[in-house]
């Protein structure tokens, strides 16, 4: 049976809602998903381990990670109900094999037991306290167990965020991370054997409404929820007129570590 736990969120600033539109978000993120399946392949699986994909948004990695667990279980968890929701109807068919949690990785997760390993793809940067992150990861992990992530790094996303300073605004609600950083908290939650590195994704994307699609659901979500929705729709053109082109410079860090 799965089971769906939802406790208090506290890992964005309080005037920013902790829900997606999912539906929108899951036609868009094709750079997400193919980001995902290149981390995934970094985590070496024997078919039957107990894995939680931590920032599971609609489940398309999800499926991915299902699809090398013929014999395992997977733990898909995100803050947000609308996407929890729509991770279920993808991934219906691998019935109880996966459960469903809305948690927030900056609290203790609200999970049973132990599991084998951690995925997680497009996600830390969400959370603002990695200290916080970590230290939930680890207390949830064996002895051996492995971590690979992959999320926004230093640099990310970096000629949008000088758009948004122009316009009174930043790139809000993330937190982008230096390997060195991420190495040190790693080590000191009790990871050992850590590797984390940057690499460039530039990203470009269809002109005119797709390109704001994407920036109005992922990119500026966290500056629209400050915003009247009068506002919204403008704010978003603006943004996306005052771009050099319709492209985000996308820098992701990765991160492969082993519970100590």
């Amino acid at each position: 049976m799965r089971h769906r736990r939802q406790p208090p969120f506290h890992g964005y600033p309080r005037d920013v809602t902790t829900d997606w539109n999912a539906a929108t978000y899951d036609r868009i993120a094709d750079p997400q998903a193919r980001w995902g399946a290149a981390v995934l392949d970094r985590l070496p699986l024997a078919g039957d381990e107990r894995v939680i994909d931590a920032g599971c948004g609609t489940g398309r990695v999800t499926a991915a990670l299902a699809e090398r667990l013929p014999h395992g279980s997977i733990i898909a968890v995100d803050a947000s109900p609308a996407m929890i929701a729509e991770a279920e109807r993808r991934l219906a068919a691998f019935g109880d094999r996966v459960e469903y949690v809305v948690a927030d990785l900056a609290r203790p997760l609200p999970i049973e037991g132990t599991v084998d390993a951690v995925l997680s793809t497009a996600t830390f940067h969400w959370v603002l306290d990695h200290d916080a992150l970590f230290a939930n990861l680890a207390a949830v992990m064996r002895s051996d167990g492995r971590l690979v992530a992959q999320c926004g790094g230093a640099g990310n996303i970096a000629t949008l965020a000088s758009v948004l300073r122009d316009l009174g605004q930043d790139v809000d609600a993330v937190y982008f991370a230096t390997p060195a950083e991420t190495k040190r908290r790693l080590e000191a939650n009790g990871f050992v054997d850590v590797e984390a590195w940057l690499n460039d994704e530039p990203t470009t994307f269809e002109p005119g409404e797709p390109f704001e699609s994407f920036l109005e659901t992922v990119c500026l979500r966290p500056n629209l929820d400050r915003l009247p929705p009068s506002e919204r729709k403008p704010f978003v053109r603006e943004v996306a007129r005052r771009m050099p082109s319709a492209a985000l410079d996308y820098v992701r860090l990765n991160i492969v570590a082993r519970r100590g």
